[in-house]
C-alpha cells in the first residue's frame, strides 16, 4: 500500500541570476512499512527534500501526499496539526527542549494535541528505548545517545504514519550509532514503521530496504537493497 507520493517536487531559492535550485523535479513513492535510505554529497538536496516531506518548508512547485493528504493544500494550522499527528521527525542534534525533562519532552506532541498520555504505552516505549530510569532528567544530564533515544521516542509517541530521520547518527560515536540504528530497525521490523533516513554512512544505507541517491537536487539512483 502506497503511503507517500512525491510528484515533480522542486524548491528554488532567490531570483534571477542568484536563483539556486536546491531540489528539482523529484518524484518517487514509498510503500507502507518500507525503510528507505537517502544518500548524497553535501548540497545534493537531501535535507531540503526531508524538510518538504515533513511539512517544515513549502515547495516552489510539486506535491507531497502522505496517506492520501496533499500536504501543501493545507493551511498553516491544518499542516501543523497533520505534521504533529502523522509525521515523526528526528534530527542530528536532537532538538530537545532544554527546560523540559525526558518525560515532558517525550509526551509534548500528545499534550500539544490535547491527547491523553497512556501510561502503559509510555512505559512500553521507554523500556524499548532503554530510558525508563532517565524520565526526570533534563537533556543536558543525558549522553548524546540517550538524547537521540528521547528524540526517537518523541517522534514515535503519536504513532505517526511516516518517520523521517535527518542524519540521526551524525553526532554519535560508533557504539551509539549501532544502538540508535538498532532501535530504528526494531520499530521498522517489529512495529511496521515506515522510515526514511538521510545518511552519509554506507553501512547505515545498506540496512535499508531501498536506497535513493541524490546529486544536484535530483534523484540519480533508486535501488532495491533487499526484497
Amino acid at each position: 500500500m502506497e503511503l507517500l507520493r512525491v510528484e515533480h517536487l522542486s524548491r528554488f531559492y532567490g531570483e534571477g541570476a542568484a536563483r539556486v535550485k536546491a531540489l528539482e523535479d523529484v518524484s518517487f513513492t514509498v510503500e507502507k512499512g518500507e525503510f528507505v535510505a537517502i544518500m548524497g554529497p553535501s548540497g545534493s538536496g537531501k535535507s531540503t527534500l526531508m524538510h518538504l516531506l515533513g511539512g517544515v518548508d513549502r515547495p516552489t512547485q510539486g506535491h507531497v501526499w502522505v496517506q492520501g493528504t496533499d500536504l501543501y493544500t493545507l493551511d498553516e494550522t491544518a499542516l501543523a496539526i497533520f505534521r504533529r499527528r502523522q509525521i515523526g521527525l528526528v534530527y542530528q542534534f536532537y532538538n530537545l527542549i532544554p527546560v523540559l525533562n525526558v518525560r515532558e519532552n517525550l509526551t509534548l506532541p500528545l499534550l500539544l494535541d490535547g491527547r491523553r498520555v497512556h501510561r502503559a504505552q509510555l512505559d512500553q516505549l521507554t523500556q524499548i528505548l532503554g530510558i525508563q530510569d532517565r524520565m526526570n532528567h533534563l537533556p543536558h544530564q543525558l549522553s548524546g545517545g540517550q538524547q537521540q533515544r528521547v528524540s526517537i521516542g518523541r517522534a514515535l509517541i503519536t504513532s505517526p504514519a511516516l518517520m523521517l530521520a535527518d542524519e540521526p547518527t551524525g553526532n554519535l560515536d560508533s557504539r551509539n550509532t549501532a544502538e540508535v540504528m538498532g532501535l530504528l530497525r526494531y520499530f521498522h521490523e517489529k512495529k511496521g514503521q515506515t522510515l526514511l533516513v538521510i545518511t552519509h554512512d554506507e553501512r547505515i544505507a545498506r540496512q535499508a530496504d531501498r536506497l535513493l541517491v541524490m546529486e544536484d537536487g535530483r534523484i540519480t539512483r533508486d535501488e532495491v537493497m533487499r526484497p
